[in-house]
């Protein structure tokens, strides 16, 4: 890092004086050559005559980190709801449609809040010299929210009754489901980066392509409201996903990256806790936009 603000704060120097014209253009021309032939020098040759302090930026591992926010869509999910003994029910709402809620506005109204809006955190680990390929821990924290006052087809057994009707999602006194405290992506990915575009010494690049796969489990925090008696649940290990996604990183800096990705993918909720022992399961195709910032260090 101090290796980056110096040669940032060397850059804008150099500029600023040579428009005013203090150095001239040949003699920011040699500063210039001396820098790109000391970029092009091989590393191993360049770590012989570094000092044991300064070896550490040419080790040959890296990892990153990354942070972001991003928005879902989902397509239509049949929720069951069921639970054993006495007053028990066993339901399904048919085809129930469920949005996103990304709260952005609380990346300004509190900042020191980062995790209220829906956001990604990512950590990964490259796994050649190259940083071709990675293997990396994801973690999304997106929201689902089944629409109130919707119509939707129910079916099941009720109050010691068999239905089979269209009924509307009240949620005063028949149904709220929502998974708004995540429901929570994390996810082992395997990362495969392809070089785009280099700067004019090909030795970094600076536009990449990215692609992702992985798979597994899902932890929602699931607020639930059954015949009007609420109960926002704990976290729990409910289920498993899996997942693809596409991308660019542009490094404006040698470390520091920009990542905007689209991300689809399947998630199956098959132990979802609801209300008196009651359980829930569902499952859902999901998009997913992505927009993260992140670091990489080398050791």
């Amino acid at each position: 890092m101090p290796s980056i603000i110096v040669k940032f704060t060397t850059f804008l120097a150099l500029n600023f004086l040579l428009q005013l014209g203090i150095i001239s253009n040949a003699a920011a021309q040699l500063i210039e050559q001396k820098d790109q032939k000391e970029q092009k020098e091989p590393a191993s040759e360049r770590s012989e005559r570094l000092k044991p302090s300064e070896k550490a930026a040419w080790r040959k591992h890296a990892f990153y980190f990354q942070w972001g926010y991003n928005r879902e869509v989902y397509t239509p999910s049949d929720i069951r709801f069921y639970r054993q003994g006495v007053g028990g029910y066993d339901f399904t709402v048919h085809q129930a449609i469920a949005e996103d809620r990304p709260t952005f506005n609380a990346i300004y109204e509190a900042p020191l809040e980062i995790s209220i809006p829906q956001y990604n955190c990512r950590l990964g680990f490259f796994l050649d010299e190259a940083r071709t390929s990675a293997i990396e821990l994801n973690f999304d924290h997106t929201k689902y929210v089944v629409k109130d006052w919707q119509t939707a087809r129910v079916t099941g057994t009720m109050f010691g009754k068999t239905i089979d009707s269209m009924m509307v999602l009240n949620p005063h006194n028949f149904l709220h489901f929502e998974h708004t405290n995540g429901a929570n992506f994390l996810q082992l990915n395997y990362v495969r980066q392809f070089a785009l575009l280099q700067n004019k010494a090909k030795n970094r690049n600076l536009l990449t392509a990215i692609a992702k796969i992985g798979a597994g489990i899902v932890i929602p925090k699931t607020d639930v409201t059954l015949w009007g008696k609420q109960l926002d649940n704990e976290f729990h290990i409910a289920g498993y996903t899996a997942a693809t996604e596409l991308g660019i990183r542009y490094y404006p800096l040698q470390r520091f990256f920009i990542e905007p990705t689209v991300k689809g993918g399947f998630a199956n909720y098959t132990d979802v806790l609801t209300l008196d022992e009651g359980k829930a399961s569902h499952s859902f195709w999901y998009a997913e936009a992505i927009l993260s910032v992140g670091y990489e260090w080398r050791f």
